[in-house]
């Protein structure tokens, strides 16, 4: 969900049934090293590609029922088996980290949540499909929550992505506000910063929450770790609120309590 590394999303924690912890963790590892091919390192565009294609080519073969040659593709490949996960939804993750390659600017918020229907939304489609859970309007549930997750990152990391030469807000809201790229250069939060922060703090909040019914639509611990998931991300965007959108004097991040706090509301105030 997010793919900022997943920072708030618990991969493989205890709260998942013990037999979906290892197909959640090969999921996890195949998107955070293809996330890192776009992110990480000193490597020129052309070589990022290449490397992303490496994996485009692995997930061919195992769509044509052949071995793949990659390590990490023989789990894939068993999970794909075993839990009839759809392979576009793993081209779709790596069709988002291409393009983060070679996009670094979105025109408008439509824009945006189309990376967020490629870098994010597979994942919670991912996780139904390992819950045996292929609804409609479950995907649509898991949909906002993933978007919104993704977009919550997007406002911590102002800064981390504008040193990749990255901006996430969409270019006419940020011109409707007055926000500059100097702006963001220069880690400046005065002038219209904080209305603009709550704009978008507002949205992702109603995303979040126009997702948040699946959790009481999945049982168990499975629904259990997706309130946590929700939770999550809310207190992040509390966390936000509170600072007026100043990312650039202090990153927002889940705490030990914070956590504590998350899994009390999860099982005890979650409506």
């Amino acid at each position: 969900m997010g793919t900022k590394h997943y920072e708030n999303f618990p991969v493989g924690s205890v709260l998942l049934p013990r037999r979906l912890r290892q197909p959640v963790q090969v999921i996890y590892a195949f998107a955070r090293t293809a996330d890192d091919f776009a992110d990480e390192g000193n490597a020129p565009p052309n070589e990022r590609l290449w490397q992303l294609d490496q994996y485009r080519h692995q997930l061919d073969l195992i769509d044509k029922n052949k071995q793949p040659t990659l390590p990490l593709f023989l789990d894939v490949a068993r999970i794909i088996n075993q839990y009839g996960l759809p392979v576009q939804l793993f081209r779709d993750l790596l069709s988002a980290f291409s393009q983060d390659v070679v996009k670094n600017r979105y025109a408008n918020f439509a824009e945006v949540m189309d990376y967020c229907r490629r870098s994010a939304n597979p994942v919670g489609r991912l996780l139904l499909h390992l819950f045996n859970d292929t609804s409609d309007i479950h995907f649509e549930y898991s949909d906002n929550i993933c978007s919104s997750l993704q977009l919550i990152n997007f406002l911590q990391d102002v800064e981390s992505d504008y040193r990749r030469n990255r901006i996430y807000f969409a270019l006419d809201e940020m011109q409707k506000f007055e926000i500059s790229e100097a702006q963001i250069a220069n880690a400046d939060a005065a002038g219209n910063w904080a209305p603009f922060m709550r704009h978008q703090i507002a949205r992702a909040r109603e995303m979040l929450m126009t997702g948040a019914p699946l959790g009481t639509k999945l049982h168990g611990r499975i629904g259990l770790e997706l309130r946590t998931i929700v939770c999550g991300g809310s207190r992040i965007l509390e966390k936000l609120d509170a600072i007026d959108g100043n990312v650039f004097e202090r990153r927002p991040v889940l705490r030990p309590i914070d956590w504590m706090s998350m899994l009390y509301r999860s099982v005890f105030a979650y409506s």
